[in-house]
């Protein structure tokens, strides 16, 4: 401890990690401040480097004795059948003396916008976001000394229904599924530069209000009334009114309440329309040229009372908003003008999915100045990149990109348009290799996992989506089904390979156990899993619209061979965790199950007995053939897909296996062909139909310009987008070949056409890049290999060589050189 009373702890690490390195001293105590600083020791070398500059942590509420607050919200209108307005809460209170500094810990039951004297608190947006809330309820701590002044302050909070108890999920929707009420818990801790604390707490002190927001909900959208809103209603000065009343206190185990591990919704982004067409009538349409998930802000002037109407769409349907694939979500805000002036507003507590959106009401002309698309998602980091010389794939993986912003909200939704937009299990299971790559989405994931483990039942079986809607009838009660309920055990494993945490790994690997002994309770003996229900391979473009399970894959082929595939990625797990008993028990299972997957799906020549792309594609993929077989299930897919010209013939299980099994069998060049195809069903021929996200079916638009008829039809759905790993590991050419990126492998395969790939990805040690070309006498790479890591460059024809840190120009004539 210095005179300053700052304790100083040094101490070094002696392990060859860089990343995810353990806290080397004693665990922070709640509220605890550090600041911290790291060097390195290299190799070989006595010095250290120089010493980073410092960053400062602080440890949030870490003990349920720590929390005062309470849930409060308004007294009325927790009729469970009512459309309930929305309240907002408030607190006066007084600081005595100078402040040091003032920290405010924050959570709802349903959604919160905090302000401190008239000025928001923070930028997310949904917040807490979407839990298991019974057993975790997410709290976000912000530093709010600055909005503090000693004397006299305010602090309130805007409320709205959300998740907890607003209407939510298909067929009608449920309400109410976590509460009825809608209430603040809040705990503002303020410490005086004497060192005295000061805590104002939510409690039964408050007062609540109905505010100017007369409906919201996620699906509905909002109604806002400007003439019922006084910008001065959460600062000391506000004008008295009747309206406030003694809060209701409600009850909340403090121990649930838990910090977040990854980033919260944001707006980050904004788009200018780039038309606005207005209408005999007097509605604009505005098309932003995107596809996107967020809400629009609107400058307005007009008349008091003057309402204006915003209406949202993917997609057109003979000039007009095509809405039936909304559904029950009727996407519409509304605002009424207080005739005070100018106003700038957008809706707190909805988002909607669209390109596309109608205005009417509008007083005066409608420029493109006076109305804004933000686009809200979960703010993850960016981490990777593609492009290539073929302009259509390039915006094919740019509408990819785009899908997965707008589906990852909070959690990883499905449909962000329509009355739906629940976090499918099998949807992420598929394209986790591909979102793991273009964001750090492990703290995200690892969050929602965890509520897969508690949603998971005492049997093993993991719910379809979760968090579950209860009482829908397709879905209760709660039954196993592969690839869907596989997302226990590959999905923890493809964010350890990507991410390099061990400690993920083995969070989850109880739940990954418990599904996998229930698959072999549910396989008996046979270790063929041919009971139960099960969805196959979803969205077989051969299936009816009105049956998306019909595929033309066996579905307890898909079962059985997603069972041997979890039964080894288990044992790899625990292999990795270090339990070998438990590793050989579960290759042993693999095998047993792979040995059974042969005799009853696979032909003596390999082909499997449904002589589909999918079911060839998870025989060769999953490791599951001899290498007879093998040969021969490849050949046989190739077959396949030149039989159908290269048009996309598989669903959600088959999409993002096909093309590697193509690649790993020698038929690389129709893989290419499919990919490149622009007929439907294929993957470019969204691109061409103007698309700029990933559909939830291969035709949602058909090519007579029609919807497709199914009940299930969206524009914006990430699982299609699975092919884009593809693209990162075989046409960009990086892959992981150990956990972290810690070991890279840089091997393009030109194919198609395509004379050039450029593929970036931040690594959790730096950037590691490709950029190849085709030269008149081979091939030209620009390779970039982060610190800390090893890297292996196998291009086509050449022996491999090895690349340490740093860049390297490499071309095939010198690697061949380099060889002899």
């Amino acid at each position: 401890m210095d005179r300053s009373g700052t304790v100083r702890r040094t101490g070094r690490v002696d392990d060859e990690g860089q990343v995810l390195v353990p806290w080397p001293g004693e665990p922070l105590a709640s509220r605890e401040r550090a600041a911290v600083r790291v060097r390195v020791w290299t190799t070989g070398a006595d010095d250290p480097s120089a010493w980073s500059e410092p960053r400062a942590v602080e440890a949030g509420l870490l003990d349920p004795a720590d929390w005062q607050a309470v849930p409060v919200g308004a007294g009325w209108g927790e009729d469970p059948e009512a459309e309930r307005r929305p309240a907002r809460v408030l607190k006066d209170f007084q600081l005595d003396r100078p402040l040091a500094h003032a920290r405010l810990y924050v959570s709802a039951h349903g959604l919160y916008e905090v302000e401190i004297n008239g000025r928001r608190v923070g930028d997310e947006t949904l917040a807490p976001g979407w839990t298991v809330y019974p057993h975790r309820l997410r709290y976000r701590t912000h530093d709010v000394t600055g909005r503090l002044t000693e004397g006299a302050n305010t602090i309130g909070a805007w409320l709205g229904d959300g998740w907890y108890r607003g209407k939510y999920g298909f067929d009608g929707g449920t309400r109410n599924i976590y509460g009825t009420d809608q209430a603040l818990v809040a705990q503002l801790e303020v410490t005086y530069r004497d060192g005295t604390t000061h805590v104002v707490a939510t409690d039964g002190t408050w007062s609540a209000a109905p505010g100017p927001i007369l409906t919201s909900g996620l699906y509905e959208g909002e109604t806002f009334d400007a003439r019922l809103h006084d910008p001065d209603w959460c600062t000391p000065s506000r004008t008295a009114s009747d309206d406030w009343t003694p809060v209701r206190t409600g009850r909340r185990d403090p121990g649930t309440l838990v910090a977040p591990t990854g980033p919260p919704v944001r707006c980050t982004e904004e788009i200018a329309p780039v038309s606005v067409t207005r209408a005999e009538d007097g509605r604009y349409l505005l098309d932003f040229g995107q596809n996107l998930v967020g809400r629009l802000r609107v400058t307005a002037d007009g008349l008091a009372g003057t309402t204006i109407t915003l209406r949202h769409a993917e997609v057109l349907q003979d000039g007009e908003l095509a809405t039936r694939p909304l559904r029950e979500a009727y996407a519409t805000d509304t605002l009424v003008l207080s005739g005070r002036g100018p106003i700038t507003w957008e809706p707190r507590f909805t988002l909607h999915g669209f390109r596309y959106a109608e205005v009417t009401g509008w007083s005066g002309e409608l420029t493109p100045d006076k109305v804004t698309a933000r686009v809200h998602h979960t703010d993850m980091r960016r981490t990777g990149w593609f492009e290539c010389s073929d302009e259509l794939v390039s915006r094919l993986h740019e509408n990819v990109v785009w899908s997965m912003r707008g589906n990852f909200v909070d959690i990883p939704t499905d449909c962000p348009q329509r009355d739906e937009r629940l976090g499918w299990t099998g949807d992420i299971q598929v394209f986790a290799p591909t979102a793991s790559y273009l964001y750090d989405c492990a703290g995200m994931l690892d969050s929602w996992l965890t509520d897969v483990g508690l949603e998971q039942l005492p049997d093993g079986t993991v719910p379809w989506y979760v968090p579950v809607i209860p009482g829908k009838p397709m879905w209760t009660p709660i039954q196993p089904g592969a690839a869907w309920g596989d997302v226990a055990t590959l999905t923890p494993w493809t964010l350890y390979q990507r991410f390099g945490d061990v400690d993920l790994l083995r969070r989850h690997h109880p739940m990954a156990k418990k599904w996998v002994d229930l698959v072999e309770r549910l396989a008996g003996p046979s270790r063929v899993w041919d009971t139960g229900f099960q969805l196959g391979d979803w969205l077989d473009p051969a299936a009816p619209p009105e049956d998306p399970a019909a595929g033309r894959t066996d579905r307890y082929l898909v079962a059985t061979a997603y069972f041997a595939h979890s039964a080894r990625h288990l044992a790899l797990s625990a292999a990795e965790l270090g339990d070998e008993a438990e590793a050989a028990r579960y290759f042993a299972l693999a095998d047993e199950v792979g040995e059974a997957f042969r005799r009853r799906y696979v032909l003596p020549s390999g082909r499997m007995t449904s002589d589909s792309p999918t079911a060839h594609a998870l025989g060769i993929t999953f490791g599951l053939l001899t290498p007879e077989q093998k040969r021969g299930a490849g050949n046989r897919l190739a077959e396949l897909v030149r039989a159908d010209a290269a048009r996309i013939a598989t669903g959600f299980v088959g999409t993002p296996l096909i093309c590697d099994a193509l690649t790993d069998t020698g038929h690389l060049d129709v893989a290419y062909r499919l990919l490149l195809q622009t007929e439907c069903p294929s993957w470019l021929y969204t691109v061409t139909q103007g698309a700029t996200t990933v559909w939830e079916r291969w035709d949602s638009l058909r090519p007579d310009g029609s919807l497709n008829p199914g009940g299930m039809t969206s524009f914006n759905h990430y699982a299609l987008g699975a092919v884009a790993d593809w693209l990162h590991r075989v046409v960009g050419g990086i892959t992981a070949s150990a956990p972290g990126y810690r070991e890279i492998t840089f091997r393009p395969r030109p194919g198609g056409g395509i004379t050039w790939a450029r593929t970036r990805h931040e690594t959790p040690y730096g950037s590691a890049s490709l950029f190849w070309e085709l030269t008149g006498t081979g091939m030209t790479a620009r390779c970039t290999v982060p610190e800390g890591c090893l890297a292996i460059a196998e291009l086509p024809g050449c022996e491999p060589i090895t690349l340490y840190p740093g860049e390297h120009v490499i071309g095939t004539e010198k690697i061949a050189e380099a060889a002899v």
